[in-house]
């Protein structure tokens, strides 16, 4: 039916449009963005709204889908419309701006961009908070409803599976971080001159990093999109890891360890929240609980990598006696691998769909919805197979508009958005303790923060226990001998594991030996030659050196405790720390070993767990691990030698990791995908708090009880577990 009008007039009038557009940017002579461009537009898409409407003939009939609303293409035009073309693209003469979220050609809704006051007098343009809410949030359950329709028919195929192995390096890097610092620190002790104050510090800046990390990539996650924000975090994190490597001192690499951790900080929250808004209702827990996998993976790396190049020596150089480069520092490099892979690899993947349609932007969703349809089809043999949906519902946006002047210096343009940004992560970051929310973030604190408390405590806790009693059983091999005399004899091999006692040596030589371990107490040494001596954990205590030499010793004077010297003379000392001991190679295997044991017995749980999530629920998974994880911490009092230990050790891994897969799928699940991140990262951010907490706790009762670690860990997994229980079960519901 002709509508008076005509294909020319029609474009007249669009061109028309347009031209009043570009006039009224120019009278108002403020830099306003492209609001006018939006009003411009919008009100040309409302005014030939009137001309589709009178037109009976419309080529591109919508059928109705059950629910109602018009998303699927009529068949008979499906496979024509696939490239998608708009006569709202046409008619452009060469001085037409292409505006943006522009129609183009891909068929939509209404504009999601629709703030209050769009294209209204300014007496009109108050609108009824209240009322936007709760349009919001109704667009928000259609969305979910119909997300969850559109991802059942892309399927679930490679391209779910390429992105799991993306993300999975991204997570792996995570589970690497944890590590590096405690496989370094008996090396980096000996060239950085590390007190044990300065260990603890460095082995808990990690953790400090990775809890502000989490907080902050989290928020913003949730504001500028999940893929644009790891990327972000992964390349803090991989240069820092890089520069740590390099530098001497050591605030300069407290200071990298600390970014490092800031930057992979983010890796977790984002890591499930993107690739959750990928995966359908049926697939979503088990596969989340695959992805975990990835953590273990970094665990067992990082041991492997440790074990194949921290012991040898050989790999390093040094430039003087200001740069070394031992082989401690290659490992830090090789740690940083996984991170750069996942950078790569990141870059070749999509945004999330649901960030866009969350965001207002329906074109960029449907195109990369499309693509999950069409490489799922493709890898399953259907190439066929037509992307049936032609409109997505997207989440009304409120204009948040930012009026600059022209006369505004870059940089005060600059603060202006971060101080814009900074209020909306803020802003959403209160949301998650709105009445809506509160009941579920506070318990959700409650049980991270006791999962972490007890397992990153116990986990260090291991460990330390497992020196503890190497040491106990070294001492018990300690050799005493009392009032010896020695004369004139030459020491050129190893002393070590000795105790000595009201000695006389005259006219002895000790050369190019090692001491490790010893002790000279009220003894005597006249006529004496100490020459390229290295000693570790060795003392003289209230002894007496007569006509003695010191050459190229590291016999410092701390060493002599209330020691005469009488004429005796230190000459070269060795440059170097003062180290009161130092792991030997046998031990830092040790370290090694034990780590990769403890890693790899995660294996079974997370199997285990990726089995039964979809099938027994997530509380049930939580509590019940929680429970076993509670019981299995009595055995602790049993632990009384190094093997008995590091079996403990396996059994408290393997068990709890079920409990971390299940909260990770469980804090997906029950936050909005507009606070997915930000909840995600906050609730990280106070598990890093708690592991700090832990960690500081449990390790100050080594050597002196077993009780105070037993009773707080299974405290905390038991009021865990008991607040489980109170949180709302998600397994079969869509993605919110």
């Amino acid at each position: 039916m002709d509508d008076g009008y005509g294909q020319d007039g029609r474009q007249d009038f669009i061109r028309g449009a347009k031209d009043i557009a570009k006039v009224v940017k120019k009278q108002a002579g403020k830099k306003v963005g492209r609001s006018v461009d939006k009003m411009a537009d919008e009100y040309t898409k409302r005014s030939y709204k009137r001309f589709e409407e009178e037109d009976e003939d419309d080529d591109y009939p919508v059928q109705q889908s059950q629910d109602g609303d018009g998303y699927y293409r009529n068949d008979s035009r499906a496979n024509d419309d696939e490239g998608g073309h708009s006569d709202s693209t046409e008619g452009h003469d060469e001085d037409d701006e292409i505006y943006e979220g522009e129609y183009q050609g891909i068929p939509r809704a209404e504009s999601g961009k629709t703030g209050p006051g769009d294209g209204m007098a300014p007496q009109a343009q108050i609108r009824d908070l209240a009322q936007f809410e709760a349009e919001r949030r109704k667009d928000q359950e259609e969305l979910a409803q119909q997300y969850e329709t559109i991802l059942q028919e892309c399927g679930h195929g490679k391209f779910q599976w390429t992105l799991y192995f993306v993300l999975g390096l991204a997570l792996m890097a995570d589970g690497v971080e944890i590590f590096v610092v405690g496989f370094v620190l008996p090396s980096a002790e000996k060239d950085m001159c590390l007190s044990e104050e300065s260990k603890g510090m460095l082995g808990l800046i990690v953790y400090l990093g990775m809890m502000v990390g989490a907080f902050l990539w989290g928020g913003l996650a949730d504001r500028i999109g999940r893929r644009q924000t790891l990327l972000i975090s992964l390349s803090i994190n991989s240069v820092f890891a890089f520069f740590s490597s390099f530098v001497q001192g050591y605030s300069s690499f407290l200071l990298c360890r600390l970014l490092s951790g800031v930057g992979i900080g983010g890796s977790i929250p984002i890591v499930f929240s993107y690739y959750s808004e990928f995966l359908a209702q049926e697939k979503r827990g088990e596969h989340l609980s695959w992805l975990c996998m990835f953590w273990m993976i970094g665990g067992i790396y990082a041991s492997a990598m440790a074990w194949a190049i921290i012991p040898h020596y050989g790999w390093s150089f040094q430039m003087g006696s200001a740069y070394q480069f031992h082989s401690w520092r290659v490992f830090v490099l090789v740690c940083a691998f996984p991170s750069v892979a996942a950078i790569s690899a990141l870059t070749t993947m999509p945004e999330s769909p649901r960030f866009f349609l969350e965001n207002g932007k329906h074109d960029e969703a449907w195109m990369i919805l499309k693509q999950v349809h069409d490489t799922n089809m493709r890898a399953k043999g259907y190439p066929e197979r037509v992307f049936s949906v032609t409109t997505i519902k997207t989440v009304k946006q409120m204009d948040e508009l930012v009026d600059m002047g022209e006369g505004t210096a870059w940089h005060q343009r600059w603060r202006m958005k971060l101080a814009d940004l900074f209020n909306q992560v803020w802003s959403n970051f209160l949301a998650i303790f709105s009445p809506e929310y509160r009941r579920t973030t506070l318990m959700m604190m409650a049980v991270w923060f006791s999962m972490s408390f007890s397992y990153y405590g116990l986990t260090v806790w291991f460990p330390d226990m497992i020196k503890y009693l190497q040491k106990q059983e070294y001492s018990s091999r300690t050799k005493v001998f009392i009032k010896e005399k020695v004369e004139h004899v030459t020491f050129n091999f190893t002393l070590e594991n000795q105790v000595h006692r009201n000695g006389e040596y005259f006219n002895n030589k000790f050369m190019n030996l090692k001491m490790k371990s010893m002790v000279f107490e009220d003894s005597l040494f006249e006529e004496c030659y100490f020459e390229d001596i290295t000693s570790s954990n060795t003392f003289f205590k209230n002894c007496t050196f007569i006509a003695t030499l010191f050459y190229n010793t590291d016999l410092f004077k701390y060493r002599l405790i209330n020691s005469k010297l009488v004429n005796s003379t230190f000459l070269h000392n060795k440059e170097g720390c003062m180290l009161s001991d130092f792991s030997d190679e046998n031990s830092a295997y040790m370290i090694y070993f034990v780590s990769f044991l403890g890693t790899l017995a995660v294996l079974p749980g997370n199997i285990v767990s990726a089995l039964l999530m979809d099938k027994i629920g997530r509380l049930r998974m939580l509590a019940g691990s929680s429970v076993i994880s509670c019981v299995s911490c009595f055995f602790l009092s049993f632990g009384n030698s190094e093997s008995a230990m590091i079996a403990l050790l396996c059994l408290f891994g393997g068990i709890s990791i079920a409990s971390w897969n299940a909260l990770d799928v469980l804090t997906v699940e029950l936050y909005p995908s507009d606070k997915r991140c930000t909840a995600f990262g906050f609730l990280n951010a106070l598990c890093k708090l708690a592991a700090v907490l832990g960690i500081s706790i449990f390790t100050s009762f080594v050597g002196i009880t077993k009780a105070v670690p037993i009773l707080f860990a299974s405290g905390a997994l038991a009021a865990g577990s008991f607040l489980a229980f109170k949180l709302p079960e998600t397994r079969g519901q869509v993605l919110q």
